[in-house]
């Protein structure tokens, strides 16, 4: 099977080596065309335009910003797109927007999964991604085989059911980072050791991959970005759209949103985890642990 990957970031750039290494054929493009040409010694073939990119291929998969980005790339690309071609977004959109991109391409004949993920960097360079996959049962069959060198991948329903499911995922880290932010902050200000009480709780019901990893960096003070404040800000903000256009009020959602809009300005680019940043912000005086902050 011929693949064309757009968009090398953060993510695409090591999702692109796990097909690579599974020995799938792999054409990339990214705005930054250097971002691209960087993987041919890993064996894929860079090119310059996404409608060259697109030309031939059984399958485009595309990790881009955010829905518009998605949306221009698919404008772009369309054109050059066989009847029959598979298209997998694996970016975090809106519903509407993959349902939207679902639509568009089915006029042209082309099929379509939206397949978001989540893991992180470090789930991208193991190929240990959590993918939620929305379409068609027999277009989720055909990707599978491929979406496996990166991942676990379930389909969830119909177009836009994966962007669902990545929503509530988001939800559900976002508001996650910043328990545990008020559990070590609170272990601090009332003279228990920080460490020691996430230690403690481990294993325990409060036991979650965010107290172990995330935990961990608080108390480190290290917010060189994984998952960005930028992007939990987006997700969050789909969150909200998703839940007013399904009718539902999610207070939880919209508490978590003003905390990270708060340092957004401050630390757009920093890891998710300063939510201790935020948190200290309106405790003045209050800080876990004693080192600098690292922040790139």
């Amino acid at each position: 099977m011929q693949i064309t990957f757009l968009g090398i970031g953060l993510m695409g750039g090591p999702m692109v080596r796990r097909l690579l290494a599974a020995g799938h054929r792999v054409t990339v493009w990214n705005r930054n065309h250097d971002k691209a040409a960087a993987l041919a010694e890993a064996g894929a073939v860079p090119v310059a335009a996404p409608a060259e990119a697109v030309a031939g291929a059984d399958m485009v998969i595309s990790m881009l910003a955010d829905g518009p980005v998605v949306g221009q790339l698919v404008a772009a690309a369309l054109p050059a797109l066989a009847p029959g071609t598979l298209w997998v977004d694996m970016s975090s959109t809106r519903q509407a927007e993959a349902q939207q991109f679902h639509a568009q391409l089915g006029a042209a004949g082309v099929r379509f999964l939206d397949a978001p993920v989540s893991g992180g960097v470090g789930g991208a360079q193991a190929g240990t991604l959590a993918i939620m996959a929305g379409g068609a049962a027999a277009d989720f069959a055909l990707a599978e085989p491929v979406l496996a060198a990166m991942g676990r991948a379930t389909l969830v329903g119909p177009a836009g059911s994966g962007q669902v499911a990545k929503l509530c995922n988001q939800l559900i880290v976002g508001a996650t980072l910043n328990v545990v932010a008020e559990a070590l902050l609170l272990a601090q200000a009332a003279g228990a050791d920080p460490a020691a009480v996430r230690a403690a709780i481990r294993g325990g019901f409060a036991e979650s991959k965010i107290l172990d990893v995330h935990g961990q960096r608080m108390l480190e003070r290290n917010f060189v970005a994984g998952g960005q404040v930028k992007t939990q800000i987006k997700d969050m903000h789909n969150i909200l759209a998703a839940a007013g256009a399904a009718g539902v009020t999610l207070p939880l959602s919209e508490l978590v949103t003003r905390r990270y809009e708060s340092i957004e300005t401050a630390y757009p680019q920093a890891d998710h985890s300063a939510a201790l940043l935020a948190l200290e912000a309106i405790n003045p005086g209050q800080r876990v642990g004693s080192g600098p902050d690292r922040l790139g």
